[in-house]
Formats: C-alpha cells, structure tokens, sequence
C-alpha cells in the first residue's frame, strides 16, 4: 500500500478523531472559563478512534512513510492520550474507565503479543505436563524430592485446606502469600521485556513448564480431582494475568528491537505507555486471583462439582470481558421498522 492509499484510506478515521479533539477541548476551556457546561463525550469511541490510530502510527513507522503523515498521526495521538489518560487521573470515574474501556481495549490492541505469549506458555505447560503424566519421575528435573512430597501433601485427603502449604496456618495467610508469589511472577513476566523481549519468553515458558509439570505430576498421582477443583476457578484470572504480563513485557521487547525511526529510548517509552494499561489490568486479575485462591478454591467444604461449574463460569466471563468489553456501540437502523 502506497503512502497516499494508506492515507486516503484512514482519512476518515483521523479526521472523526481530530474532530472529537477539538470538541473535547473547546469543551475544556468554556467549562474552565464558566461559560458552559459540556456534554458527556462517548468515552468507547473516543478511545477506539484513539487505538486504531496508535496502530496507524505504528505502521506509518514501520514502513517509513513520508514524515508529515507521521507527525500528523504523533499529533493527532498524543492529544489523544492526554484527553483519555489525564482528564481524570483519580477517582472511581478513572477506575471505572480503565476497567470497562481502556484495559480490554488495550488486550485486543496487543493481540499479537498476546497471541506470541500465549503459545510460549502453553507449549511448554501441555508438552511438560505430558511428560510428566507418562513418566511422574520427570518431577525430579524440576523440583526436589522434598518439594514433590509437599505437593503430594497439599492435595490429598487430608482434613487441611487444599494448596496449603505446612508454615500457613489460615486463609488470610495464603492470601498474602498468594498476592506477593503472583505479582511477583507478572512482574518478571513484565519486566524482562527490557532485555530485548527474552527476558519475557524465558519467564513464560519457565511458568509453562513448572505449572505443567506439577499438574501432570499430581494427574499421574491420583489427586486429579483435589488439583482441578483447585485450580479451575483462580485459574481463569491467574493464568490469563501471566501471560498477559509476558504479552506487555513482549511489546517492550519489540520496541527495542524494531524502533523504526524512533530511539530505542523514545521507542520503549512509547511501548511502555500503551503497555502500562496492560500490567493495571494484570494487576487487578492476580488480586482477584490470590483472593479466589486463599478463600474459593482451597474450600473443602464446596463440592467439586461446584467449583467445577463455578471455574467454567470465570473461564467464560474472562474471555468475554478481554474479547467484547469496551467495543464501541454499533450505530445502525436496528430498531427500524
């Protein structure tokens, strides 16, 4: 696609954004000035605009394109950033905005990380957790001989809570445990995009591996239904937090390797600011997560049956909350007679 198809082709778009711009911040200053009160903007849509113009610079960028189209698309997502980013910096209208708009937009923006990350954590935890399944001796390349009884302890039959480990003696425990041991693991995930993304790929296949060797271990045991019962419900925001943190510490990696025109400096401070509303979201979901953990999942007083129909129903909710939350409404004669 030539510079002039591209741009002939995306007009439209940054032209309805550039206009909700000047709108938003005329608004701005008659509000500041007491003149009059604005009207509510249509936060989706401003912030869908916003995305797919993101994603325009970025290939404006990659293919070189001439530098007043790129300036223009800097212009024009910048302000952007600072009207959806800056307008509330506090408050639960800024929370509510990064929960039911920024952060699963965000995700879908970084479907292809996501979708990288993805396949480096769950390669290995399907392949390992096989192995690990024909063969429960194949624990010992990953864990001791002391740690693969523990695990054995934490999921038979016996009256102490499931998951528990011999030195936590309530919930509330496991739940700060659960919380410093989760983000903990995001954070490396996340962060280890600095070393040109391979720190990330190393922390996502290592979880991979580790998860799937325990599982496989605990299936090849006899404590299938103890571990799923366990895992089913904290799983759906846990395991997706994990490789949502890899999916953002990808992005940073990406921009240090292809910059475009941009330095390496400038190009990691702008992956970084696109990729940051990942690690919030990541960072809510291993909070629910550690909370699912220490008081839900290692219950056993809920049937397994229950938790089973309980974690199906987190598993759907996640999918659906990343795939449709935050998708702008679609406007349209579906109400015509």
């Amino acid at each position: 696609m030539t510079p002039l198809q591209f741009e002939t082709a995306n007009a439209p778009l940054w032209h309805e954004l550039e206009a909700a711009l000047a709108g938003a911040e005329g608004k701005a200053v008659e509000k500041k000035n007491n003149k009059t009160q604005p009207a509510p903007l249509d936060g989706a849509r401003l912030a869908e605009l916003y995305r797919r113009s993101c994603e325009h610079l970025a290939l404006a960028q990659a293919r070189a394109y001439p530098i007043h189209l790129t300036q223009r698309l800097e212009s024009i997502t910048q302000r952007a950033h600072r009207l959806i980013y800056r307008r509330h910096d506090y408050g639960l209208a800024r929370l509510k905005q990064l929960v039911l708009v920024d952060f699963p937009q965000s995700v879908r923006a970084h479907r292809w990380y996501l979708l990288a990350a993805t396949l480096l954590f769950a390669g290995p935890m399907l392949a390992v957790g096989w192995a690990t399944y024909l063969d429960p001796g194949f624990i010992l390349h990953l864990a001791d001989a002391e740690q693969a009884q523990e695990y054995d302890s934490m999921y038979n039959e016996s009256s102490r809570a499931l998951g528990r480990t011999r030195d936590a003696a309530t919930d509330w425990q496991m739940f700060g445990y659960y919380v410093m041991h989760n983000i903990g693991i995001g954070f490396q995930c996340f962060a280890g995009g600095l070393f040109a993304g391979l720190g990330s790929v190393f922390f996502l296949v290592f979880n991979g591996v580790q998860i799937g060797g325990v599982a496989g271990y605990l299936t090849a045991r006899g404590h299938t239904e103890n571990f799923y019962s366990f895992v089913v419900t904290h799983g759906a925001f846990e395991l997706t937090a994990i490789v949502l943190a890899g999916a953002a510490g990808l992005r940073l990696g990406y921009a240090l390797i292809a910059p475009g025109r941009r330095s390496r400096l400038d190009a990691l401070k702008h992956g970084a600011r696109d990729a940051i509303v990942v690690v919030y979201g990541v960072i809510g979901m291993l909070l629910v997560a550690a909370a699912v953990e220490a008081f839900w999942s290692s219950a056993r007083w809920v049937p397994p049956e229950v938790k089973y129909g309980v974690g199906a129903a987190c598993w759907a909710l996640v999918i659906a909350y990343l795939g449709w939350q935050g998708r702008p409404a679609r406007s349209g004669s579906a109400h015509a007679g």
